[in-house]
């Protein structure tokens, strides 16, 4: 048999969940069985970027710099006209598309090319409260008619299957959940001194360290994590505090970190490579998110063997059970992650049973090779239902 050629469109390859996704779907599918390629828009950002990272992980790129966030019909024309040449000069098999604008687009292209599998993965869906009412109406029924051109939708988290079926957007047959997983060795073992690393960031080697990894915007609600450091800070004064990433709300990020005097205790080492070693510095993990899929570093956390405190949106309440491997709260609920926050760092007993349940889970359900049979497995059975020929 010849190989399958799969093409992964995504609007942006800046540093997040849905890109890592991406990224490792590529890298570790059959070599000899799958040519994957990435078809992406030149955007970054502030977050930061990988594609130097799929480069050096030799996975065929092609870049499209039509293909940009923003609604743009003349670049969305060209965009779908260069997709479609794509997929019929190279015979794609499967265009398996990520995030919202390159998932429309992809799979519409596809359609016009004639592509016999067309699969889109849902990284949480662009239609959520957060935007104004016009757009949310666009994006839904954009995903509505898109969805009628799908062989699969594939959901990171059941939460969002649930959305999608109550906003009409395809049948319950249509969905697929496959959590986006990792490779937990990476995180298991820091490989850095971390006492070393605590100094080189300006850390008290010997203060509790409360720590979160993302992007300084508003869905990950940086403010509230520095407004949660401030009301640990009363109740247990020796913490410290590290929000690894970078992104458009840096400055505002600062501005509250100087209001609230806690400049010698909130840290933003911005952009690292070296994430895992980072949560290695962490006691406790919170993420402050106001919406999400299922975000890749909730399991990455209790690999590193960190208890988790995290808003309970979508996915992640499918991973952080509350009492059990961590705590949820309520968006914006400062004062009650703060609470939950200072218990945990009182409580090393507490920490520790709860790190070890949550580890026990990650290795369970969220292994990167149980993602990768998954997701191969689900291409074979649409390549035979179509009656594919390779």
């Amino acid at each position: 048999m010849g190989k399958v050629n799969v093409f992964h469109p995504i609007t942006r390859l800046i540093v997040g969940g849905a890109q890592q996704n991406t990224m490792e779907i590529c890298a570790y599918l059959n070599p000899r069985r799958y040519a994957a390629q990435i078809i992406s828009g030149a955007q970054t950002g502030p977050e930061g970027e990988i594609i130097s990272e799929v480069q050096k992980r030799q996975i065929p790129l092609t870049i499209l710099p039509d293909l940009v966030r923003e609604p743009h019909l003349a670049k969305d024309f060209a965009v779908l006209r260069k997709m479609v040449h794509i997929f019929r000069t190279h015979k794609a098999h499967i265009v398996h598309t990520h995030s919202s604008k390159a998932g429309i687009l992809g799979r519409w292209a596809a359609k016009i090319a004639g592509v016999p599998v067309i699969i889109h993965t849902v990284h949480g869906w662009g239609h959520n409260v957060q935007r104004s009412f016009i757009k949310r109406a666009l994006f839904t029924f954009l995903e509505r008619i898109s969805a009628r051109i799908s062989d699969k939708l594939i959901v990171v988290s059941y939460l969002n299957e649930q959305k999608g079926n109550q906003d009409r957007i395809g049948t319950k047959e249509l969905y697929t959940t496959i959590h986006s997983c990792i490779n937990i060795k990476d995180f298991t073992d820091p490989g850095k001194d971390i006492r070393a690393l605590k100094q080189q960031l300006g850390i008290n080697p010997e203060a509790p360290v409360v720590g979160t990894v993302g992007r300084l915007s508003r869905q990950k609600n940086p403010l509230d994590f520095v407004r949660v450091a401030a009301a640990v800070k009363k109740i247990h004064p020796p913490a410290q505090f590290i929000f690894v990433g970078d992104g458009p709300l840096r400055a505002e990020t600062e501005n509250l970190i100087r209001q609230l005097h806690l400049t010698n205790d909130v840290f933003l080492p911005g952009l690292r490579s070296d994430v895992a070693a980072l949560l290695g510095c962490m006691d406790v993990f919170i993420l402050t998110s106001l919406w999400e899929g299922l975000p890749r570093v909730i399991p990455q956390a209790l690999a590193a063997g960190l208890p988790v405190v995290a808003n309970a949106v979508d996915g992640v309440c499918e991973v952080i059970k509350d009492g059990e491997n961590g705590f949820l709260t309520d968006p914006h609920n400062v004062a009650l992650m703060a609470k939950k926050v200072a218990r945990l760092l009182e409580n090393a007993s507490l920490r520790r049973d709860m790190a070890g349940r949550g580890r026990s889970l990650v290795e369970q359900e969220f292994s990167v090779w149980q993602m990768m049979i998954k997701i191969e497995s689900l291409y074979e059975a649409l390549l035979t239902k179509k009656a594919v020929r390779v």
